[in-house]
């Protein structure tokens, strides 16, 4: 069932939800933000839950999502340059330098090119928190609170022109602090078009839980789509590029025939290995159907011609 994906919970009630609830509140309607709306039910951080608005189409009967504890967020992980095993980027030794930290954006499609550290670009752009589904195209899934910036206010910065049709997004690759960096052959590169990248949902992330992430989860600063499989979302990003060719994404490049440009959730097509039907949900028993363009179907749809063409959904 569709959760709003343009909900966003703003920072200051966010952050005042425990000290609401040891005041002794039950049930508390958020204000409406853009689109969206959320309650809490007043649990606790980790347990609340938000309820998603009634379907449009009736396909699914309304339920609420519970939020994926931070332990488990920030505890199951892919994360290569860190270790092949899900739990191995959080038991790696902390060697990631996040601070200073920059990105830069540029590219052919660029007018005004820079490099802009870290704080500067939290002091730049609002942090927001956003509550996003996250589907990884290995068929399990989470829900997570996310805090951190529009991509599109980042590229907005950088005056883009007729030649930016599509965005590159290029990982740190150093040996000295990844202990397994070029496992990809070269940096971890991602991609998306200029009009994925604008896309209101689209986050560079800074933080979960009002938290600064942490380097299993790509510290500093990464890229969150939530309508996509979670590999298109890279981590630890240092380079943005508006580019006017598709760029041939990390794992297009590692196997073309199970992993394309735009990877966008669909149930109807599976991978080449298993079904994308159903997703299990992490710390949960069972599991439950996959949503098309994992809920986010009225806000993305309409970047895609044709929702049959698997082109799309790989």
């Amino acid at each position: 069932m569709p959760i709003k994906s343009s909900t966003i919970t703003p920072e200051k009630i966010y952050k005042k939800r425990r000290t609401l609830i040891a005041a002794g509140l039950g049930v508390l309607a958020l204000p409406i933000v853009d689109k969206g709306y959320a309650w809490f039910n007043g649990k606790s951080q980790e347990n609340s839950m938000f309820l998603p608005p009634q379907p449009t189409t009736g396909e699914q009967q309304q339920k609420s999502l519970e939020l994926t504890p931070l332990e488990t967020i920030t505890g199951y992980n892919n994360y290569y340059e860190f270790g092949y095993g899900k739990d191995d980027p959080a038991k790696a030794d902390k060697t990631l330098i996040t601070s200073p930290w920059t990105v830069e954006i540029g590219g052919v499609g660029a007018d005004k090119p820079g490099l802009y550290d870290i704080a500067d670009i939290k002091g730049e752009h609002a942090i927001e928190n956003h509550i996003y589904r996250f589907r990884c195209v290995e068929a399990w899934s989470m829900v997570i609170p996310w805090n951190g910036i529009k991509l599109a206010d980042m590229i907005k910065a950088a005056k883009p022109n007729s030649r930016a049709k599509y965005v590159r997004f290029i990982t740190l690759n150093d040996t000295q602090q990844m202990p397994n960096a070029g496992w990809a052959n070269g940096p971890y590169v991602e991609g998306l078009t200029i009009e994925e990248a604008m896309n209101p949902l689209t986050l560079m992330a800074t933080g979960v839980y009002d938290k600064p992430l942490e380097q299993q989860n790509g510290a500093p600063i990464r890229l969150v789509v939530p309508w996509k499989y979670g590999f298109k979302s890279s981590k630890s990003i240092v380079k943005i590029e508006l580019v006017e060719h598709m760029p041939q994404n990390t794992w297009w490049k590692q196997n073309d025939r199970e992993y394309g440009f735009y990877a966008n959730v669909n149930p109807q097509f599976d991978h080449p290995r298993w079904s994308q039907a159903t997703e299990r949900v992490i710390g949960k028993t069972g599991r439950q159907p996959t949503l098309l363009f994992n809920g986010y179907a009225n806000e993305v749809a309409h970047l895609y011609p044709d929702k049959n063409n698997r082109l799309f959904f790989y």
